[in-house]
């Protein structure tokens, strides 16, 4: 028989549910450390009591997440639109060569061409990265194909570690290695002749309206890309 109380007990139980809200988001590296950490800070302050979990992955792993219902929005780096999800434009980075300050390319006045950098073994990401995917597509666009890597990371940090300790050149995003060139850890090589901007997209699942936290989210970081000037196409 229910009592009084237990039926107490269970209205608070369905008023917290419907009050608690859950959101699975996922992002690519370079997003997610350089970016998503301001997003979620200001979607915390509006849900305080949102349960929140961000899933860091490359930018096809991402798309894989938010098709087979693994994330509620994700946010990548590819070159291309996927396909079988819905999407939405947020800014666009820019890639750029680095190398150590010892490097012999920190000394040229000339700049690098499509040609020169993809004979040279750079370090990478691995397959599926949108930073890999931007590079190759660029130098396949300018009629150039990549040699064998240096090396093949599964992290944007550690790629930059390892252009800082000197290991040799990489191109990555401008907002991995900012704070390193204002230091002068690493030093940008320019590059002719290729075009190493990307866009940054938001993707959920196709025929699915975003609502609540999700919504917000997806609020949260385009106007944080128009108020800091990457919303450009």
């Amino acid at each position: 028989m229910l009592t009084d109380l237990d039926a107490l007990h269970t209205g608070v139980h369905a008023l917290r549910a419907r009050h608690e809200q859950r959101l699975r988001v996922a992002a690519s590296m370079t997003i997610a450390d350089y970016l998503a950490p301001r997003w979620l800070t200001s979607l915390r302050t509006a849900f305080t009591g949102l349960r929140l979990e961000l899933d860091v992955a490359n930018s096809t792993a991402v798309t894989d997440a938010v098709r087979h219902d693994r994330a509620d929005l994700g946010f990548l780096e590819s070159p291309e639109v996927p396909d079988g999800v819905s999407v939405r434009y947020l800014a666009r980075d820019r890639l750029t060569v680095v190398v150590p300050p010892d490097h012999r390319w920190a000394r040229r006045r000339e700049p690098l061409d499509p040609t020169e950098l993809a004979a040279t073994p750079l370090i990478v990401r691995e397959h599926g990265s949108g930073t890999r995917e931007t590079l190759e597509h660029a130098l396949a666009t300018a009629g150039a194909t990549p040699t064998e890597p240096l090396l093949e990371l599964h992290s944007t940090t550690s790629v930059r570690n390892s252009v800082v300790a000197g290991a040799g050149p990489a191109v990555l995003s401008t907002l991995a290695v900012a704070t390193d060139l204002a230091a002068g850890h690493v030093v940008e090589v320019p590059v002719t002749g290729l075009d190493l901007h990307r866009p940054l997209h938001a993707v959920w699942r196709a025929g699915h309206r975003l609502t609540g936290p999700a919504a917000a989210l997806l609020s949260v970081a385009l106007r944080d890309a128009t108020d800091n000037g990457t919303a450009t196409r």
